[in-house]
């Protein structure tokens, strides 16, 4: 019992580590100018470790000390966890551009009319070779984190359940395993709402004092504590490792007369004896896969399986971003809702279909009825969230203009303000139009609060017109005006998601009673291989491709593509 006590701290710190990545991903892509396509293939490289490694494992189960080897992955796992927040340490300062001299830079991005022979305000920072490679270690870094994280990983789950298999009694094991399943999937809604907590701090928090931040949270060149959730996270891993090291090589067996089962349960006796009888089917691998293969109700399954997976992965990584563009969300309720909405929608739809597979005892012909009814009606409300958005607010010289013919930033009522290219400060204009920076707008004056140093509102902006005098501009993004359709978005979303995830636990049923006994374990095992290869690491890749494309505006670090400013929200939604 300690040892499963242990497990299921050991599976939720490592869904911790993981997960925290997905709900800080639009953080550290604003932070490091990271495209979405670049940040989900980030998300999903632990997958990659994972699967090459899992076979290998498989095949040395029973031979080796399963604790002590747990206790090498997670040992490794927490170090990359710690590796994952490393770029924050070796980087300096998060930088954004700023009205207000402060400690930082002595620039302004006011307008301040061109005098001959000075040096224009917010020059475009030289781009040095050392800032190019910087960027080149960051990626490296988490990425080669990332892949630590896959290959620590391919101990826990597989040893732990056939250990706890094989010495457990027949009656307690499902029930130990039920705790475990129950714990992974609770690991990725407390990953989001640890994600929620941390966001809320600054970036910087440990190198600048809180005075000079003269950001809000609600800024969108915001930059939360991304890190710290990883130190907290890897922290949890590696202590949670250390009792494996103590445990035998082999318990004594509970003892106990009868036996008695959950249905979703099942599973997971399954998945462990993959851990088992892998080696014995690798003389005659070729003709057993092609059995399976050709089993026409196997492979549909598995392929309907495998739809529905690389759209989980997809939206597990990108949905806190998209709910934060399209409802002007801050990064900590984004997550927060995840965390608390969608992900505990997911458990109870898996429950639930679980309890009525049990309750009616349901024939084969009536689990795939069920699957697609769940399917249908998952589309029925999904259908709805196509609409359920606004288009981008109006941003001046990027998705509005109030003659038609102007090039890109080149207001004719800017032109004398020598308006750095980059500037990136948006501001919100009393005529309800968005402006990159104070200077694109013309604006001349900043008004400061005098207790802790932040802006109150820029006047005398010439591009913004207020009854004939020139107007005024409040610091911050006008927003998408979308918070009205809010509400009904996670409740359909979330229904959406119950909906579809009752059909968890009869597929998997139509696949173990679909297939030949002796066939049983290593079909599990090539579904879990397909899955992997055909749904987790593709998924969050052409995901983010696809937000990619919706980008009208990107950040330019060093010539090159960083991370985008604005979105076609309409775009965005549909695609």
């Amino acid at each position: 019992q300690f040892f499963v006590f242990c497990h299921g701290l050991l599976q939720l710190s490592q869904l911790l580590v993981s997960g925290y990545l997905k709900s800080s991903i639009s953080t550290i892509e604003r932070r490091y100018g990271l495209s979405s396509q670049t940040s989900g293939l980030l998300a999903s490289f632990n997958e990659v470790g994972n699967t090459l490694l899992i076979v290998f494992i498989s095949y040395f189960g029973s031979r080796v000390h399963r604790p002590r080897f747990i206790g090498c992955g997670a040992i490794l796992v927490s170090l990359a966890g710690f590796l994952m927040s490393l770029p924050h340490f070796i980087t300096g300062p998060y930088k954004y551009d700023q009205s207000v001299a402060s400690i930082f830079s002595n620039t302004t991005d006011l307008c301040q009319p061109r005098v001959p022979g000075s040096q224009g305000n917010l020059s475009d920072t030289s781009c040095t070779p050392h800032a190019a490679r910087e960027n080149h270690e960051v990626l490296l870094v988490m990425f080669i984190a990332q892949a630590l994280l896959g290959i620590g990983g391919v101990p826990i789950q597989p040893f732990g359940i056939s250990y706890i298999d094989d010495f457990a009694s027949e009656r307690n094991s499902p029930l130990y395993l039920g705790i475990l399943f129950s714990v992974t999937i609770i690991g990725p809604g407390v990953a989001f709402m640890l994600g929620s907590a941390m966001l809320r701090f600054y970036v910087d928090i440990d190198k600048v004092d809180g005075d000079d931040v003269q950001l809000t949270n609600k800024d969108p060149r915001w930059v939360g504590a991304w890190w710290l959730g990883f130190l907290v996270a890897a922290s949890l891993v590696a202590i949670s490792a250390v009792p494996y090291f103590f445990f035998p090589r082999e318990m004594p067996k509970e003892e106990n007369p009868r036996f008695s089962h959950f249905p979703w349960m099942i599973i997971f006796l399954y998945t462990s004896s993959v851990c088992n009888t892998f080696p014995f089917f690798l003389s005659d691998f070729p003709l057993v896969l092609l059995r399976n293969l050709r089993h026409p109700v196997f492979l549909l399954v598995v392929l309907a399986q495998v739809n529905l997976s690389a759209m989980v992965a997809g939206l597990a990584t990108f949905m806190g971003k998209f709910l934060e563009r399209q409802f002007s969300l801050t990064a900590s309720l984004a997550n927060m809702i995840i965390g608390a909405v969608n992900i505990p929608g997911a458990m109870v739809g898996i429950v639930v279909g679980g309890a009525i597979l049990k309750r009616f005892q349901m024939s084969l012909r009536q689990c795939s009825a069920m699957c697609v009814l769940g399917m249908f009606l998952c589309l029925l409300l999904a259908l709805p969230l196509l609409f359920l958005g606004c288009p981008t607010q109006k941003v001046a010289g990027v998705t509005y203009s109030e003659s038609s013919e102007f090039g890109h930033h080149a207001l004719e009522c800017n032109l004398q303000c020598n308006c750095p290219e980059k500037a990136y400060n948006p501001i919100c204009g009393s005529n309800g139009i968005e402006y990159i920076s104070p200077c694109s707008a013309g604006c001349s004056v900043v008004n400061i609060s005098t207790d802790n140093n932040s802006v109150l509102k820029y006047t005398n902006c010439s591009c913004i017109s207020e009854n004939g005098l020139a107007g005024s501009a409040k610091p911050g993004t006008c927003g998408t005006g979308c918070s009205h359709l809010f509400l009904p978005f996670v409740v359909l979303s979330c229904l959406a998601g119950i909906l579809a995830s009752t059909s968890h636990t009869p597929s998997f049923m139509l696949i173990l009673r679909s297939i030949q006994p002796e066939d049983k374990s290593f079909a599990v095992g090539i579904q879990f291989m397909l899955l992997r290869v055909l749904a987790w690491m593709p998924g969050p890749v052409l995901y983010g491709s696809a937000i990619d494309t919706t980008c009208i505006l990107w950040e330019k670090k060093c010539d090159r593509k960083a991370a985008c400013r604005y979105y076609d929200n309409n775009l965005f939604r549909q695609r």
